[in-house]
């Protein structure tokens, strides 16, 4: 972004709107403007004194909405146009029919410099990063569009695209904007930061508060196999990466999520799933381990195992003492899974 933009109003705290001179209590607009269940006609509800301040002061729009791809699993592929012609994509996933809760999987980046061979937004490369501001406000622009109402009903998990810890000031800045109690007061066991293992980010962000879940890529069982799916590998290695999670340090109550992608014939067979196991040792007991099948896309040279596989996959790492989770993809249909958002504006 520009150095002479305006700041989003959807990116600023209370102490922001109180330094740049805005009128009324900061707090007070601050929430008129994060709580989308008060806003008028699909905009913040503030008075006439307030919006001529905001005029040249701060930029008062949102990321446009100009495609929504529903699948028949209920989940919607959202794509989402930014003020200098950039698009982001972000999927909102209702828990299940007639459930209000929602879960929000929102971007950080556009596109994505990880270069991880199964993921669609890192073959399409890196543009550029999100502002807090438009983080916040492809959230605020799903809230007012696609619901629900009430931020309690709201889970937000950073896997869309992007790497977050390449952009953690803006991601945690959001972080703080989600969290804040006069806003959208949303819990950090309701918000989750996935990284393929930056660990100079995750170091950073084991410091801050306050501090969401940790959500690691793993999806290999060793380095050799981990360097042929994700160069950042190259960097970091599993060992690194493991010492990485024990400074982490977990709060109460708080787990570390591990996300694996199995793809058939390469990370999937049972020595694969003994290493993964060892690997977490102690960890596995107080981590969350979501084996994630493949999801395809065009161009992609690998395939999803069969559910065979993936049921003996989970099997050996329960026998090890892991919990594990065989997570059931959402929007495969619309292209809105893990690892398929690369949108093509082209056929907008």
């Amino acid at each position: 972004m520009k150095n002479n933009e305006l700041i989003s109003a959807f990116g600023m705290l209370p102490d922001d709107f109180r330094e740049m001179g805005c009128p009324g209590r900061p707090e007070h607009v601050f929430g008129r403007i994060q709580r989308v269940s008060g806003w008028h006609s699909g905009r913040p509800n503030l008075r006439r004194e307030i919006l001529r301040w905001m005029e040249g002061n701060v930029d008062f729009s949102l990321p446009e909405i100009v495609e929504a791809c529903s699948s028949l699993d209920g989940a919607t592929r959202v794509l989402l146009s930014l003020s200098d012609g950039e698009h982001i994509e972000a999927v909102h996933m209702p828990r299940e029919v007639n459930n209000p809760r929602v879960t929000l999987c929102i971007s950080s980046q556009v596109g994505c410099g990880m270069g991880c061979v199964f993921c669609a937004t890192g073959v399409m490369g890196f543009v550029r990063n999100l502002t807090a501001g438009e983080i916040v406000g492809q959230v605020h622009a799903m809230l007012n569009a696609l619901g629900p109402t009430h931020p309690h009903q709201v889970t937000l998990v950073f896997m869309g695209m992007g790497e977050p810890l390449h952009n953690l000031k803006n991601v945690h800045r959001a972080v703080r904007i989600f969290n804040h109690t006069c806003g959208l007061n949303i819990s950090t066991r309701r918000i989750t930061v996935s990284t393929c293992g930056i660990i100079p980010g995750m170091d950073s962000l084991s410091l801050m508060r306050p501090r969401p879940w940790l959500a690691i890529s793993l999806n290999g069982s060793n380095d050799e196999q981990r360097q042929e799916l994700m160069p950042i590998s190259r960097t970091y290695s599993m060992r690194h990466l493991r010492l990485a999670l024990d400074r982490w340090g977990l709060n109460p109550r708080e787990k570390l999520l591990i996300e694996y992608v199995l793809i058939e014939g390469i990370n999937d067979k049972h020595e694969d799933a003994e290493k993964v196991a060892k690997w977490l040792g102690n960890l596995g007991r107080v981590s969350n381990v979501n084996l994630i099948a493949l999801n395809e896309f065009e161009g992609c040279k690998y395939k999803a195992p069969s559910p065979e596989t993936q049921a003996n996959f989970a099997s050996i790492l329960k026998k090890n003492g892991c919990f594990v989770t065989i997570r059931k993809s959402r929007g495969k249909d619309v292209r809105g899974a893990c690892g398929q958002l690369a949108m093509n504006v082209a056929d907008i």
